[in-house]
């Protein structure tokens, strides 16, 4: 490696170059590092799982992706890197229980696992609006395809739903027999109506494929790695605080939330995995308060 040596760089073509040797090199200089890893638990081969998080390099993914893996076991988070963001697991990158794979779950993925944590979709609105056709494809394809790998490897299949299921709900809060207020053609269709589908989808597979399934259904969620520009309460207020701006109150503050802190989530969706219970659940917190209280 040379030292010290300035050579003129001609041309965009030979600029280009220089930049990818130079992002070699430190690639290189990276690997050469001895990485320190969180501390994880031993699991003996009969208790230690291997495991699959589509859309595990975002918010709530990776989350559980920490947790899994301190327990100790191996987790394989898949992600086309939309919405989630590879420095979310970084962290985990080199250790011999995890791998990362840039796949988009729209497309069939062949690999063996016991278990199937289905997280991949934009879940705010900025989000899924940007793109709605690739919102629904997430949702259906994506939803048909973990449920396909989990018929094949014989694995539980989790499926992450929302509280937009219930659509403008009339009830609060929503109990899980409540059908909900629905509008199919809203501006926020794509994605309330996606995780209905990605419901009926799950069922469809457990009553004529066998495949094990469990549904979440996911309330308002916040914490660490969420995205600031996601267009949510929690997300807006702290934004606005953090850059000096007011407040902002739609109408007179009198509407309700519940907001869930993201451990609790986890806690929430390993224990739903790992149950035998088999009909939706909401996952969120019981306590609403106002958007003015909070």
């Amino acid at each position: 490696m040379e030292v010290g040596v300035t050579k003129k760089i001609e041309g965009l073509d030979q600029a280009l170059n220089v930049i990818a040797d130079l992002e070699k090199r430190l690639q290189d200089l990276e690997y050469r590092v001895p990485k320190k890893f969180p501390e994880v638990n031993f699991l003996s081969y009969k208790d230690r799982k291997r495991i699959l998080i589509t859309g595990g390099a975002g918010f709530v993914g990776s989350h559980l992706v920490d947790r899994l893996m301190i327990q100790g076991h191996e987790v394989i988070v898949v992600d086309n890197f939309f919405t989630g963001r590879k420095r979310n697991v970084e962290h985990w990158i080199g250790h011999e229980n995890f791998e990362l794979i840039h796949h988009d779950i729209v497309n069939p993925l062949y690999i063996e696992v016991d278990q199937i944590y289905h997280l991949a979709s934009p879940a705010s609105p900025p989000h899924y609006m940007y793109n709605p056709v690739k919102t629904i494809k997430t949702n259906t394809l994506g939803t048909i395809n973990c449920l396909g790998l989990g018929k094949r490897v014989n694995a539980r299949v989790l499926i992450a739903s929302t509280s937009e299921v219930y659509g403008d709900p009339e009830v609060h809060p929503q109990p899980e027999t409540y059908w909900g207020h629905v509008n199919p053609i809203g501006p926020r269709a794509c994605y309330d109506e996606a995780k209905r589908v990605s419901e009926t989808l799950a069922y469809a597979y457990d009553k004529n494929e066998k495949v094990e399934v469990r549904v979440a259904r996911i309330f308002n969620t916040y914490g660490p790695r969420m995205h600031m520009n996601d267009g949510r309460v929690v997300s807006n207020f702290i934004l606005q605080a953090l850059t000096g701006e007011d407040i902002t109150i739609y109408g007179n503050g009198d509407q309700t939330r519940s907001f869930q802190y993201v451990s609790d989530l986890v806690d929430g969706l390993m224990k739903l995995m790992n149950s035998n219970y088999s009909l939706p659940i909401n996952l969120g917190n019981p306590d609403e308060h106002t958007i003015g209280e909070f």
